[in-house]
């Protein structure tokens, strides 16, 4: 993991004030996740550098000088050792990654909707492996800053930076709770498929708009149910087989969190049912899935006899 570019990136800036999540020493104190053992498969990875980039639905690098038959197999090896695969597709080499999710058509559905982010500085919280991360740069972000403490996740990014080192994105192992809050640093913040992950979701969007500078936007994606405001869905134990989703709002509760947390200008800009086209295990995933979560009989109900996923995309702003 070189943070060194990041370290640069934000010197004399607001930024400036998650250098010590960057230090080596705050690395080496992370003992969760098996964060050694992965930091040594990352040391592992061959010396090679993408000289073709291209930042569409497939996340592409090729053209690797030195990558000739023996050398890809070797390294379609060394990064299946970082399955499973969520967000994607990814190519490499001339290898696929294909993931579990078709994450590029999440991002067309929110692309054109959501405020321009040429020059802008981008918080991607629960970025995952980075591939949202990515396709913000495509769309003009001048730097992306990705947090998530599932540290395989974060591992699975510093594998692919590993061959594109100079572009400005980079994943923590962090969580939001753990930045130096107010940072009050960024243009946009992200939150997609968090919300229902937390204990606390007000905590959680009250953190988010810590993070925003005044006028920033906010882009909020979760779960979803049908109800009135002030329903909320609390799974007795799992939700389509997540044991971690906690609370499953209705639309309108979630604009009233929202409103309640001090943001202004919401705007619902997409609401979508997920289907097991978009989510699915594949070679580079092959673990259960989302059609493992539903009902074989009823595809609009989960296992647990709970409606099917479905996700709402908002839009937010900071005063």
């Amino acid at each position: 993991m070189h943070l060194k570019p990041l370290q640069q990136l934000i010197k004399g800036q607001s930024l400036e004030a998650l250098a010590p999540l960057l230090e080596e020493r705050y690395l080496d104190s992370i003992r969760h996740g098996d964060f050694s053992n992965w930091r040594a498969r990352l040391s592992r990875l061959p010396k090679l550098a993408a000289s073709s980039i291209e930042l569409g639905n497939t996340v592409r690098f090729g053209d690797i000088a030195g990558c000739d038959a023996t050398a890809q197999l070797a390294l379609s090896e060394q990064l299946r050792e970082f399955i499973p695969w969520r967000k994607g597709p990814f190519e490499v080499c001339g290898i696929t990654l294909d993931s579990e999710w078709k994450s590029d058509l999440k991002w067309d559905r929110l692309n054109h909707r959501i405020a321009p982010l040429k020059g802008n500085t981008v918080l991607d919280v629960g970025s995952g492996n980075g591939y949202y991360g990515f396709r913000m740069l495509e769309a003009g972000a001048r730097l992306v800053i990705g947090i998530d403490s599932h540290i395989a996740y974060v591992a699975q990014f510093w594998a692919l930076k590993h061959f594109v080192p100079e572009l400005p994105v980079f994943v923590l192992p962090v969580a939001l709770e753990n930045l130096p809050l107010p940072l009050e640093a960024f243009d946009t913040v992200f939150s997609m498929g968090v919300l229902y992950h937390c204990r606390s979701p007000i905590d959680h969007l009250l953190q988010l708009k810590q993070c925003l500078n005044p006028g920033g936007q906010l882009i909020l994606e979760t779960l979803f149910v049908d109800g009135a405001e002030g329903y909320c869905l609390t799974p007795e134990a799992k939700y389509a087989r997540m044991s971690n989703v906690w609370f499953v709002p209705s639309i309108a509760t979630v604009l009233n969190w929202l409103q309640r947390c001090g943001f202004v200008d919401t705007e619902i800009i997409d609401e979508s049912t997920t289907t097991t086209d978009e989510q699915r295990t594949t070679e580079w995933m092959p673990y259960e899935s989302l059609q493992d979560a539903l009902d074989p009989q009823d595809s609009n109900k989960t296992i647990e006899n709970l409606p099917a996923p479905r996700r709402v995309a908002i839009t937010a702003s900071r005063p």
